[in-house]
């Protein structure tokens, strides 16, 4: 089951006065923060969705419920589940499993669904590579050698960043935090660890200071 909490609402729609019991959901990457698309639930379909952690939405011309990816695979794991003020709109932040759009587009305003923050689409990158050929893929080549030698490669990459470090070799830095980055990443999806997670540590780490 996913986790709903945030700072945000938490989802508690009202469906009651909707009309034909159908309110807007609003889908948004809770990586990159980019709109993905907009569809409608009807409470079924919200219930549905918080039940499989699969977004599920009513089709007004089908008049059924419909996961969205059930044809194509392109799932959209959710993360959390938001109402607005008024409880008469949800905002879903979500993963996506693919291009969104049935046109293939990242999102259904043909946006390139991209973080401001490249580390997200870094590790979204190393998300869909690990299950590639070995033969043709590093990423691939990592998660198949498992956890022990990729947590080996994390621990070379940091001795080898604190060496560049040490002979004040800036390019070097810059080439073996990127590296030590990278591969920490790839430990992190091996052990089911998002970046999200690791930046909520670190912000309940910022506690405010008391004024002296």
């Amino acid at each position: 089951m996913f986790n709903d909490a945030s700072k945000g609402r938490e989802a508690a729609p009202d469906f009651s006065n909707a009309p034909e019991g159908l309110l807007p959901a609003v889908v948004q990457d809770v990586q990159t923060g980019q709109v993905l698309m907009l569809g409608y639930m009807n409470a079924e379909a919200f219930a549905q969705t918080r039940e499989s952690g699969k977004v599920t939405f009513f089709s007004r011309s089908k008049q059924r419920l419909w996961v969205k990816g059930e044809s194509s695979g392109n799932y959209l794991a959710v993360v959390r589940l938001l109402s607005d003020c008024d409880a008469d709109a949800i905002l879903v932040k979500a993963i996506p499993q693919g291009p969104v759009c049935h046109t293939g587009d990242d999102t259904c305003w043909q946006e390139r669904n991209e973080s401001g923050f490249f580390l997200y689409t870094l590790a979204d990158i190393i998300r869909r590579r690990r299950h590639d050929d070995p033969e043709q893929s590093y990423t691939a080549r990592l998660f198949e050698a498992g956890v022990p030698k990729m947590a080996q490669k994390v621990g070379e990459e940091a001795v080898e960043t604190v060496i560049e470090a040490l002979v004040d070799n800036r390019e070097r830095l810059l080439e073996e935090s990127a590296d030590l980055l990278f591969h920490l990443l790839a430990l992190w999806e091996a052990k089911g660890v998002r970046l999200e997670d690791v930046e909520a540590v670190l912000q309940r780490r910022n506690k405010p200071r008391k004024p002296e």
